[in-house]
């Protein structure tokens, strides 16, 4: 992430493109290609959206740490594999170990990781609103840290995002029960994290894009499945045939496939219209959670929902513009 600038919104529990230290690309203003840029847009925002409710189906088998961790380390490989077959630099610098190992931290571990954590006593909704509220804790991190204060723009976004806040924790949505407490602040954690991160950290601009991401990857998940041996309580058995193929969707399609598409549609969109079509992913993972887990998604949860997307929404929109 580049020092100063707003980051871009993360998709769903992997992590934006400037905070997981990729240099933009220049954006083909050729109509075919940007047509072709939206329907792989369109791809990565279904399927990193619908890795919400398979994440909290598969935490229901398997805990969470272990679960994300292993799925992680094995889209690390498919990914390092990928780019070593494109020729991109695999082999680390060294003064760039220092700089990976943080991001590693803020984008994966703590994000996708504390994320996971949060689904054990948080529903899809609640977990996905207070997730995607990272751009008010970047706004407000950047003054103290860059000096930047909060234009009016950014200051109506707080506003939204605190509106919807107010309303899914100030107004009884969420029950304060000691489990449903840890959920809120594991999610809060994850955004607050992935906030200082895109805040402090410079892009790692010595690799390619997807050595970048590998190593980020295995970094991060090697480091969940090591806390989740050393902490979860882990009981052996094996897996239902559904836990079974949600592990592999979540391997293959939103840490292996989406970062593909994703990567793919920076090459031939600009970089504000991706930014704003990542907002969609929350969205559709509230809403697969509600067809496909029957979770209800209450008037009150869904206004919540639609002033924390509208604040994101407007601070990204003006501060591209």
């Amino acid at each position: 992430m580049t020092r100063g600038h707003w980051p871009n919104p993360p998709v769903t529990t992997d992590g934006p493109r400037e905070s997981l230290g990729v240099v933009p690309l220049i954006p083909n203003s050729d109509a075919r290609s940007y047509r072709e840029g939206l329907l792989l847009l369109a791809i990565t925002s279904v399927g990193w959206g619908i890795n919400w409710p398979a994440m909290k189906v598969l935490v229901g088998e398997l805990p969470p740490l272990i679960a994300r961790g292993s799925s992680g380390l094995v889209s690390a490989l498919l990914v390092g594999a990928l780019a070593m077959w494109q020729g991109q630099r695999i082999t680390l610098r060294r003064h760039s170990v220092v700089r990976l190992c943080a991001a590693a931290f803020f984008n994966v571990f703590a994000w996708i990781g504390f994320t996971t954590l949060s689904m054990k006593w948080l529903s899809v909704g609640q977990a996905a609103l207070l997730v995607y509220t990272m751009p008010l804790w970047a706004t407000l991190l950047a003054w103290p840290i860059l000096g930047q204060r909060p234009s009016l723009w950014a200051s109506a976004a707080l506003i939204l995002c605190g509106g919807g806040l107010w309303l899914l924790l100030g107004q009884g949505t969420v029950q304060f029960s000691p489990g449903q407490a840890a959920g809120i602040g594991f999610a809060l954690a994850a955004a607050i994290l992935f906030a200082l991160g895109a805040v402090t950290l410079r892009p790692i601009a010595e690799m390619g894009p997807l050595s970048i991401v590998a190593w980020q990857l295995a970094l991060g998940s090697l480091a969940m499945v090591v806390m989740g041996f050393a902490f979860e309580t882990w009981i052996t058995k094996t897996l239902s045939t559904k836990g079974c193929l949600l592990w592999v969707y979540m391997t293959a399609v939103p840490m292996g496939l989406c970062y593909l598409t994703w990567f793919s549609a920076l090459r031939r969109l600009p970089p504000a219209t991706a930014s704003m079509a990542t907002l969609l992913t929350p969205v559709i993972g509230v809403l697969s959670a509600s067809l496909l887990l029957s979770e209800p998604i209450s008037g009150r949860e869904a206004i919540a929902l639609l002033l924390t997307m509208g604040g994101v929404g407007l601070a990204l929109f003006k501060k591209s513009t």
